[in-house]
């Protein structure tokens, strides 16, 4: 082609673009909207293969973002209702996750936890007794790995929490308990142990050389697993250890473990079938004092639990205006993964239940003796917030909706029938009168 011709070729291609350019426009745009695509422009930091040097050249990031045309795909009831949050994991690796980031956001110049405690997804006795350095000051919340791997999202969930050691962990960043994988690029401690007992007995030394002496030892069967799952939460509450008995006896690494605290009370959760009365007699030997709380349905055992105090010990929880934790028993280290929820936030117990469809007799009853009520002004009232951990494969729609009307607060009425037991707070009638007047 010669040199004319190529001119015309090219006044005639700007004057076809000049026409047209509204009609590339919209056909892009369009093309975008159909797609629902929108774009994030992230710097190339590749560095130039010839002279070394970071292009500075842009990349274009496509996302799908989908259009919401039903109720159902907001998330909600799932996620949360007015008074329960869903932890929505398909399994406890991911419920841990989710529990760790949101009781330490790590964002925002918010800082991490000094360390993260890992453990395997078939050792529940080993997440357990670990529930304790979810306490302060340690304050390590526990992430799962997986027959000797770290799981994508357990180590996606430990790059966002970044945990940094300080003097409350010795430096630590990771406590790897048992087979718990070990990561590298962090200083780690394996605790180890061939059994739940010298493993249970291994953290409670970690957690003494960290925290000091306890206030009491909580014992629990490590053969009976729905019924110590309570036991985590009160162990993040509290700091104190959770260390393991059998049926008929005591193991010697948890033997040792006692003579060492020979002057602080323990106390037993568990019903005789779990530790029998001989175990009793035996740990009585070697302790202060020794008491026992529990029943022999796993529901009812953690709400005796959750109901029981003895001087310092227990939560005590009797009347409305707490958080509580729910667990399905089918998935046991749920109560682990679950337990940093006991030790913060709106501290509560950690209840049970062997139902997913909907909630268990006695655990219907005890929420609804601590339903709060208001009398005037529910500005004025108190509140109950319950987490629920799990998928539906753990907990159905309909569950957490009974769970929410069950921790809702409700009007109260005097014997009469009238709405308020008394004048709105605020008001002189609502104000004590002098002792001369009374």
């Amino acid at each position: 082609m010669g040199s004319l011709g190529a001119v015309r070729l090219l006044s005639a291609a700007r004057t076809w673009l000049a026409a047209n350019v509204r009609l590339l426009i919209a056909i892009v745009l369009a093309a975008a909207i159909g797609a629902g695509a929108a774009y994030l422009i992230a710097r190339d930091d590749s560095p130039d293969a010839e002279t070394g040097s970071v292009s500075p050249a842009p990349r274009v990031i496509a996302h799908e973002v989908p259009v919401v045309e039903e109720a159902a795909d907001l998330g909600f009831p799932a996620f949360a209702t007015k008074n329960t949050t869903r932890v929505s994991g398909a399994d406890p690796a991911s419920d841990a996750a989710a529990v760790a980031l949101a009781v330490h956001p790590s964002t925002g110049s918010v800082h991490g936890p000094s360390a993260v405690t890992l453990v395997d997804a078939s050792d529940w006795q080993g997440g357990i007794a670990a529930a304790s350095l979810a306490a302060a000051p340690v304050r390590a919340p526990i992430l799962v790995t997986s027959g000797g791997t770290v799981p994508d999202l357990t180590a996606s969930a430990l790059r966002a929490l970044d945990p940094g050691g300080s003097a409350n962990t010795a430096g630590r960043q990771i406590f790897a308990v048992g087979d718990a994988a070990k990561p590298d690029g962090f200083d780690s401690l394996e605790l180890k142990g061939s059994d739940p007992a010298e493993l249970a007995a291994e953290i409670d030394r970690l957690r003494e050389r960290l925290a000091g002496k306890p206030d009491h030892v909580l014992l629990v069967s490590s053969d009976e697993p729905a019924l110590a799952m309570p036991a985590a939460g009160w162990a993040a509450r509290s700091g104190d250890p959770v260390l393991f008995v059998d049926r008929d006896g005591v193991p010697d690494a948890t033997r040792e473990a006692l003579k060492r605290y020979d002057n602080v009370p323990a106390y037993v959760l568990g019903p005789e079938s779990a530790v029998s009365a001989e175990a009793m007699k035996e740990i009585a030997k070697l302790v202060f004092s020794v008491e026992r709380v529990g029943d022999e349905d796993p529901v009812a055992n953690a709400i005796k639990f959750a109901r029981f105090a003895s001087g310092s010990f227990g939560w005590n929880i009797n009347d409305p205006g707490h958080g509580f934790v729910i667990a399905n028993t089918h998935r046991t280290l749920d109560a682990a993964a679950a337990a940093p929820l006991s030790g913060s936030g709106t501290w509560g117990p950690l209840l049970v239940t062997d139902k997913s469809d909907s909630v268990p007799d006695a655990l219907n009853a005890y929420l609804l003796d601590l339903k709060p009520g208001y009398a005037g002004d529910p500005t004025r009232a108190v509140y109950n917030h319950v987490w629920v951990i799990g998928d539906d494969s753990a907990f159905s729609v309909d569950f957490q909706a009974q769970v929410d009307e069950l921790a809702e607060v409700a009007p109260v009425t005097s014997g009469a029938g009238a709405a308020s037991l008394g004048p709105p707070p605020g008001t002189p009638e609502s104000q004590p009168a002098p002792d001369n007047q009374k």
